[in-house]
């Protein structure tokens, strides 16, 4: 039976920019659907945030992905630029949450190992392991670069899971019966050893 496809919304909040970038994964199979990055204009604190949260609700409406994935805030030596960042990083999630999507978050040093291999990778590194991952044409910027290696996590995260559960509990039945659901049901009870 095929895998079911996860399309996957990959976020690099920032308030100036805020990167977004669409993978699918289907099996083993990981397809670039799209990306690109929402430039947040100046102004009053509280209209930036605004345009954080309608332009990725439009992307989410464009994109129809099932979940969503976000770059987990670290303490950053400018406690004002740290704030600030949670707080797009806020408006990021809420879209997110307001379309019904999961949201998954995952720290830099997580996603630039299961990207390029190397938790203090740079940015280069992780634009080129991107579009070498999902076979692009050109490296894309920055913070869509982030926003596809978050999604990316995500798709590599998700295969480890489902590698790690196993098959599933009605494969293993069928197998240790002999295909006989009858045989594994007398096992069960105690009938047939």
């Amino acid at each position: 039976m095929p895998a079911t496809p996860l399309r996957i919304l990959g976020i690099d909040p920032g308030l100036n920019r805020t990167g977004f970038g669409i993978v699918e994964i289907s099996g083993s199979r990981l397809a670039y659907l799209s990306a690109g990055v929402i430039r947040v204009p100046a102004g009053e604190l509280h209209a930036r945030l605004g345009v954080i949260l309608s332009s990725l609700g439009d992307v989410i409406r464009d994109t129809r992905p099932q979940v969503a994935t976000i770059e987990k805030v670290f303490a950053n030596v400018n406690a004002k630029s740290t704030l600030l960042l949670g707080q797009a990083r806020g408006a990021a999630i809420c879209a997110a949450v307001q379309a019904g999507l999961d949201v998954h978050e995952y720290a830099a040093l997580q996603i630039k190992q299961a990207v390029v291999g190397f938790g203090q990778a740079d940015k280069r590194q992780v634009q080129t392991m991107v579009q070498r991952l999902l076979a692009l044409d050109a490296p894309p910027p920055t913070d869509a670069a982030d926003a596809l290696a978050c999604a990316i996590c995500h798709a590599h995260s998700r295969r480890l899971l489902i590698a790690l559960a196993g098959p599933s509990p009605r494969s293993t039945i069928r197998r240790s019966a002999g295909g006989s659901r009858r045989a594994w049901t007398a096992r069960l009870a105690g009938g047939a050893k």
